[in-house]
């Protein structure tokens, strides 16, 4: 399945962007905020959902199974095998983040280590061994500034601004107990799965699970994730810098950069960069970003780029998308041989 702007007109713009901004918001509310019937509505967004164009999820922050590292991994692979190692990879939990761009190394992902485990397996004899993998380069997440759904919010006219600018929390695994962390795993794979099944299945009430999800929401160690591939949104770049900063200036640089709608992830890494990650809907607004924006900023001494090509994880979360465009393009491979 190859995704492309033709395929949604502008009601089903707005219900992904009203799924961005609560996935889990009644087809009622999700109504109210596009215009529309709720019968609309509700048979709009589930066909969106069943067709695989969005996805909704829980996800936590990397502590809540016991408290973790998070590692950027720059790989490269042998020519051709990019597309094979990244789905080897996209069956590892353990990445928050994977994708296939362009750039000085085919794939980029995030990892997430316990400290209890061994960084060293992770990487030399798990993901160094797979076949097509060349190099693997890596660097130490410091801090995230800023994680964002906000990036299409243009496209509901009255919507009042971004609701996610604050730094993220940082969750201590102490704040989950078995509990949570059972009702987690539901919603993982369908985040707008009943309170009351999910209740089902792990064995307490529909008010337990209620409370107990808000009370992970509120305190910033769950949150409700909506997937959708930018190009379904009219968007055409999707672009992750690298950025060198000056030491005393990267908390600085960070805020100011934060403050951008396009900017969907910023964090700083040990190497003294900072890893943002960049949407837009054209490379004008690229441009204008990057001589207006970035190139302004006191402390920034420069900035590598990688442009995603397909990105198959987020936020822990499967994309729906992936396997059909890979599918895709093997099917028209196969029909192009003599």
């Amino acid at each position: 399945m190859t995704i492309v702007p033709a395929q949604f007109d502008d009601l089903d713009r707005q219900i992904i962007v009203a799924l961005q901004r609560n996935g889990r918001a009644s087809w009622t509310e999700i109504a109210e905020q596009t215009g529309t019937s709720l019968a609309t509505a509700t048979r709009r967004g589930q066909s969106l959902l069943h067709a695989g164009v969005v996805r909704v999820g829980v996800s936590s922050g990397i502590h809540s199974p016991g408290t973790a590292d998070m590692f950027v991994l720059r790989i490269g692979c042998r020519a051709g095998m990019q597309m094979q190692v990244a789905r080897e990879l996209a069956k590892r939990t353990d990445l928050r983040f994977l994708s296939v761009v362009t750039g000085s190394c085919d794939l980029l992902a995030e990892l997430v280590c316990q400290r209890a485990q061994s960084l060293h397996v992770r990487m030399i004899d798990e993901i160094q061994t797979i076949d097509g993998v060349e190099d693997c380069a890596s660097d130490l997440v410091l801090h995230a500034y800023k994680v964002s759904q906000t990036w299409a919010r243009h496209l509901i006219a009255d919507d009042p601004g971004p609701s996610d600018v604050e730094e993220p929390h940082s969750c201590d695994p102490s704040h989950f107990d078995e509990t949570d962390l059972r009702i987690l795993e539901q919603l993982r794979e369908d985040g707008r799965a009943t309170l009351r099944s999910v209740g089902e299945v792990i064995g307490v009430n529909q008010t337990t699970v209620r409370r107990r999800l808000d009370a992970m929401r509120e305190r910033g160690c769950a949150w409700v994730l909506t997937l959708v591939a930018a190009s379904a949104l009219g968007f055409e770049s999707e672009i992750i810098f690298t950025i060198s900063v000056r030491p005393s200036r990267l908390e600085a640089v960070a805020d100011e950069l934060a403050t951008y709608v396009g900017v969907r992830y910023l964090a700083a890494t040990l190497s003294c960069s900072l890893m943002c990650e960049l949407i837009l809907p054209s490379t004008a607004d690229v441009y204008d970003f990057v001589t207006h924006g970035l190139g302004t900023i006191d402390g920034v001494l420069g900035w590598t780029t990688n442009v995603e090509l397909l990105t198959l994880r987020r936020g822990f979360l499967e994309t729906p998308w992936w396997r059909g465009v890979l599918e895709g393009d093997e099917l028209r491979r196969a029909r192009a041989l003599p």
